[in-house]
């Protein structure tokens, strides 16, 4: 006769459902940023890789991307892209370093002027471009100080200066592609200052007495000191600012509009009325989605895998 213990068998939990009942209460505090992932960002990026394989009438195969790549106004936005975020990250390593490295200097008054450059990232993007159209425009301010510095140069003997006002939004070219790099750097510009003084701050005093002792002049001292400890701050700025320059839409809607486009503008004028083309601007955005994805990969590459070596 079969004992009890052999007629009745308690089932074996599973790996998995040990696994869920033992980590439960994580699981509900992850399940609703995991379900805000799934359903605001990987559903609508695979639904746009759908859309940009499919035509108007319903049939799969490469013709958005043919229409795209054969459109003169899609390379010039593509050319437009890369220099525009090529102007903006020089501008704002360049300044961003410079303010950075005066900020790190004690004087008077220092967290009064760290609290104004941080002004700009509260400012609204489309208000900021707006802003920088008043500056730049035919009769902004810029045309008015040149006009007035034109004034006093012309008071000169044998000098003849007559100044005329010129539209930078609206000149096309390269003058209306850096108009929108300068004000992109403008909005930018407190997350790089934060970066590098966090940088700059995590240099020990002793580095800085030890060039002293040796005789190094301060350009001496920043570049064989300061700026090869920089070198992994301004890694991770390039990359991190790479990434958000090609999604410039509104700086670049307000100041260039038609007359220079971007990637940003040209999906947004294909997308809306009265084109109304989703599928091409589905098209441009898996494009403009993988020039981010590779500094994305460029980030991991380079600044996350290190950070985690080193820790």
């Amino acid at each position: 006769m079969a004992t009890l213990e052999q007629t009745v068998r308690v089932p074996a939990k599973s790996p998995v459902a040990t696994w869920v009942r033992r980590y439960r209460f994580e699981l509900a505090l992850v399940l609703p940023l995991v379900t805000y992932v799934l359903v605001l960002t990987v559903a609508p990026i695979i639904d746009t890789f759908r859309l940009s394989f499919t035509s108007a009438d319903g049939g799969l195969g490469l013709q958005n991307y043919r229409a795209m790549f054969g459109s003169e106004v899609f390379r010039t936005a593509v050319v437009n892209t890369l220099i525009v975020a090529l102007l903006s990250l020089v501008l704002e390593i360049g300044v961003g370093l410079t303010v950075a490295l005066a900020l790190n200097v004690p004087f008077r008054g220092r967290g009064f002027v760290r609290t104004v450059t941080l002004v700009p990232i509260g400012v609204p993007t489309i208000v900021s471009g707006a802003v920088m159209l008043l500056i730049f425009a035919r009769s902004g301010y810029l045309n008015s100080l040149l006009a007035g510095v034109a004034n006093l140069v012309s008071l000169l003997p044998g000098i003849d200066w007559t100044f005329r006002p010129i539209g930078l939004t609206v000149a096309g070219g390269w003058r209306t592609l850096l108009t929108v790099a300068v004000a992109d750097m403008w909005k930018v510009l407190p997350v790089m200052i934060l970066i590098f003084l966090a940088g700059l701050q995590s240099i020990p005093e002793e580095l800085y007495e030890a060039a002293d002792v040796d005789g190094a002049t301060r350009w001496q001292r920043f570049r064989r000191v300061v700026l090869p400890l920089l070198i992994p701050f301004i890694t991770i700025a390039v990359i991190l600012r790479a990434i958000d320059a090609f999604r410039i839409y509104e700086l670049a809607l307000v100041l260039s509009g038609r007359v220079e486009p971007v990637l940003g503008t040209y999906i947004g004028t294909v997308y809306l009325p009265p084109t109304s083309d989703q599928y091409t601007a589905a098209a441009g955005s898996i494009v403009l989605f993988a020039m981010i994805m590779v500094f994305i990969v460029l980030y991991l590459r380079f600044v996350a895998a290190r950070g985690e070596i080193r820790s």
